[in-house]
């Protein structure tokens, strides 16, 4: 299909994970209602981000997936008719638990899922002590909705993820986020972190000739048991294939972004830009190594 409604639903986290499901439920039925065949959740979105600390307790939060949110969202999108795509923490087994988007395709329910490939460990973002790196690959998921790319947070910053997703024929790269500043730090760093944030994503879609979603939730929520936390700074936004950001959300607020996409310009600006025909294939092979020692 070419033309696309797509919705990103940028949120605030309570404390309760079902009050969460819930109000993701409404808001997702809302999108729905309102015409969107895609929408899209914020990362971890059934309770406040809890990598800020570790802490055992915390993978009670975990469930298995397909599980009860997947099954919820199940039935609105056979109701509705739309795409949902979530981020949950995923219980695989005892010890074993992923950072994992589920993809739910109207009547036909889940049709797959990514689990996040590269997990960071930095001060308030602790993913490391909870998440598994992912081991299904990068993949593309066939919907009513288009070819759809999902990725997740940490995996924004890193080309090859884009590539290779986009090398499957994704018509859009979805990264479902948490991510903010620090409030002690926004002075000084909080422009450059944000402006880097979108810019490396919006590049993703420029070199790959495809649509960028990047889903993010917002608020200030506390460190557990501590005194800081983390400012998360909304700005959820779609762009286009040439890198133009087409709608992009406020910092403060919980809303819906609603914005009808067409998937015909990413073969009119691949014509244009042919980056994948220009790929030297050939010289790469020095990507499957860490780092490249001794040659200048």
């Amino acid at each position: 299909m070419a033309k696309i409604k797509l919705a990103l639903v940028q949120m605030r986290m309570a404390e309760d994970p079902q009050a969460n499901l819930r109000h993701a439920l409404e808001l997702g039925a809302q999108a729905a209602g309102d015409g969107a065949q895609l929408v899209c959740l914020p990362e971890l979105f059934r309770s406040p981000y809890f990598c800020q600390s570790q802490d055992a307790e915390r993978f009670a939060l975990a469930e298995p997936v397909p599980g009860p949110s997947t099954e919820a969202f199940a039935k609105l999108a056979a109701q509705t008719g739309a795409t949902f795509v979530l981020s949950l923490f995923e219980r695989r087994a005892p010890g074993l638990y992923h950072n994992t988007a589920a993809i739910i395709d109207g009547p036909r329910g889940m049709v797959g899922k990514y689990r996040k490939m590269h997990i960071p460990d930095d001060p308030r973002y602790y993913e490391k002590y909870y998440f598994t790196p992912g081991d299904l690959g990068f993949q593309v998921h066939d919907t009513a909705a288009g070819r759809l790319g999902v990725l997740v947070c940490w995996d924004q910053w890193y080309p090859e993820a884009a590539r290779l997703t986009a090398l499957q024929g994704a018509d859009i790269l979805i990264y479902p986020t948490a991510i903010g500043w620090h409030p002690e730090e926004k002075a000084e760093l909080g422009s450059q972190q944000h402006d880097a944030w979108e810019t490396i994503q919006r590049a993703h879609g420029i070199a790959n000739g495809c649509f960028v979603a990047a889903i993010n939730r917002t608020g200030f929520e506390p460190e557990p048991g501590g005194e800081q936390g983390v400012q998360f700074w909304g700005q959820s936004f779609v762009s286009g294939p040439d890198g133009q950001v087409i709608i992009r959300g406020s910092v403060d607020d919980e809303e819906i972004l609603q914005v009808e996409i067409d998937t015909d310009r990413i073969a009119e600006q691949r014509h244009g830009w042919p980056f994948l025909r220009d790929r030297r294939i050939d010289a790469y092979g020095g990507l499957t190594q860490r780092f490249i020692d001794g040659k200048g």
